[in-house]
């Protein structure tokens, strides 16, 4: 059995769901991707797969191998490229997540300017609001906004966002600029579910402040709430960026600035802290290069 064979075809089932979109992914045959997969779990002795006549799903020990077998290839792959010219010129493809707006503003536009230097990369860009399980989703890279909870990756800092309230020059002369985060309790506060729990999270002192807020209105979505504040209902919480252009066209303001809570680290994280492929590094460094310093 050739291992590392096994292993391709083992780790394209897992990717494609499916014998069938694995063996044409694969350029393979149905007979020998059956085959190559019956002879990995005989050399193991465990089943990967839980397989039924509708669908294929990974069993623990499947769940546990794919994160293996991928360090693996990765490990063999970056061995290949050291020695070809991928090494200085990178090439293949990449899976690349991101949240939705910030993806839009700032992860797509600096991808495309990856491209356009290296013209022999072909990236897929997955925006998300919801936390992307690298591992699982077969996704290389991700761009995350908040500290890094799983150990099983590696993370690096491209930068920190504020998190802001803000409200319209029309909301404010009617309604008065709030001089402490106490005072939005009395406000109409639009809110953003389930991203608000109904209490926003300020700084006094060096010590969290929590404010209960409530309103009239809430939201799903960022953008309808970001309008929502800009044409006077209320305040709104959001992260600097989402605001920016508002603000910078006069239709918003940024309110109390002495009491925001610490800023969200803005970084790169990736499943291997060593042996990437040569693709995955470029991408990583360039990505670095353009959020160098981020501040927002």
């Amino acid at each position: 059995m050739d291992r590392l064979k096994a292993m391709q075809t083992f780790v394209q089932i897992a990717d494609q769901g499916s014998l069938t979109r694995a063996a044409d992914a694969l350029g393979s045959s149905l007979p020998a991707v059956v085959r190559a997969l019956a002879a990995l779990e005989t050399h193991l002795g465990v089943r990967l797969f839980h397989r039924t006549t509708r669908r294929i799903s990974l069993t623990e020990e499947g769940r546990s191998y794919l994160h293996s077998a991928r360090e693996v290839l990765a490990a063999a792959d970056a061995a290949d490229r050291a020695l070809t010219l991928d090494a200085a010129e990178p090439a293949g493809h990449l899976t690349v997540t991101a949240p939705v707006l910030f993806g839009h503003m700032y992860v797509a536009p600096a991808i495309v300017r990856f491209l356009q230097r290296h013209a022999r990369m072909r990236c897929s860009v997955l925006l998300h609001d919801r936390p992307v399980n690298l591992l699982e989703e077969g996704v290389d890279v991700g761009i995350r906004i908040s500290a890094l909870e799983d150990s099983s990756l590696v993370a690096q800092q491209l930068g920190s966002i504020r998190r802001v309230v803000v409200a319209s020059p029309d909301w404010l002369r009617a309604n008065g600029r709030p001089a402490h985060p106490r005072d939005l309790a009395r406000a109409n506060c639009v809110c953003v579910v389930p991203n608000s729990s109904g209490q926003w999270m300020f700084r006094e002192n060096g010590r969290p402040l929590p404010v209960a807020v409530k309103g009239n209105i809430e939201f799903n979505h960022i953008a309808p709430a970001i309008e929502t504040c800009a044409a006077g209902l209320g305040c709104g919480l959001f992260l600097s960026y989402q605001v920016l252009p508002l603000v910078a066209q006069g239709r918003l303001e940024i309110l109390l600035e002495g009491f925001e809570a610490p800023p969200r680290p803005v970084s790169v994280i990736y499943p291997h802290a060593r042996l990437l492929p040569a693709r995955t590094r470029a991408f990583i460094d360039w990505m670095k290069a353009e959020f160098d310093g981020l501040a927002l």
